[in-house]
């Protein structure tokens, strides 16, 4: 059968709040780091209108449903059309997205940075709680779980008896550094809290290949 256990107070005082405002912290410190490393270049006039035209394509697909069949066809040509469609790209004149993003050295070099910019302070922070706070159990999960959550809540506690609703510091890191998403919503904005990925994908239309639009 698990184990109650009792938590000090002191350890929500000197583990629980101290982890959570340190990483708070380091996510709007890597925020700012990252615009002052980003180098301030004009964006090309061509790649945003072609990043605007596959937004708009997106949210025509997206709203296909809310207009009539008629308009849709009509906006559909407008996009797709073989002879003069804003996406339609002549055969073997279309170009990977992915090396035309790598064909600019600036864009690469603001990618690295970038992925410097999360790497370096994720690799410090993990090493600084591995070092301060092992072992310790932080919290615990106001209803119960079954055994599949063991592994992800009690990282670094290898004690079998102790039960599955308390979560060790090391998984209070990990919690805290995947779900914080919304509170930096809430303080640097939505747009702000996006990773780079989404940003790019959402942006610039990143992953699209024209030459493979459906009409």
């Amino acid at each position: 059968m698990a184990e109650d256990l009792v938590l000090d107070t002191a350890i929500r005082d000197w583990v629980l709040i101290p982890l959570t405002v340190v990483m708070i912290l380091i996510g709007i410190l890597r925020y700012f780091v990252s615009k002052l490393m980003q180098s301030q270049q004009t964006p090309d006039a061509k790649i945003v209108k072609e990043g605007q035209v596959v937004v708009r394509a997106r949210n025509l697909r997206a709203g296909a449903n809310f207009i009539p069949a008629k308009s849709f066809r009509a906006r559909r040509a407008y996009f797709s059309n073989e002879e003069n469609g804003l996406l339609h790209v002549p055969k073997g004149q279309g170009q990977n997205p992915q090396a035309q993003m790598f064909s600019d050295p600036n864009m690469a070099m603001d990618m690295m940075k970038k992925n410097l910019s999360m790497i370096i302070p994720q690799t410090l922070t993990f090493a600084w709680v591995n070092f301060f706070f092992s072992g310790f159990v932080a919290a615990k999960i106001p209803f119960p779980l079954t055994q599949r959550f063991r592994s992800m809540l009690q990282n670094g506690i290898d004690l079998s008896t102790v039960d599955v609703s308390y979560v060790s510091s090391r998984s209070w890191y990990f919690l805290n550094l995947f779900g914080l998403r919304g509170l930096f919503s809430l303080i640097l904005g939505e747009e702000n809290a996006m990773d780079d990925t989404q940003r790019m994908m959402q942006m610039g239309g990143f992953g699209f290949d024209p030459t493979k639009v459906q009409t």
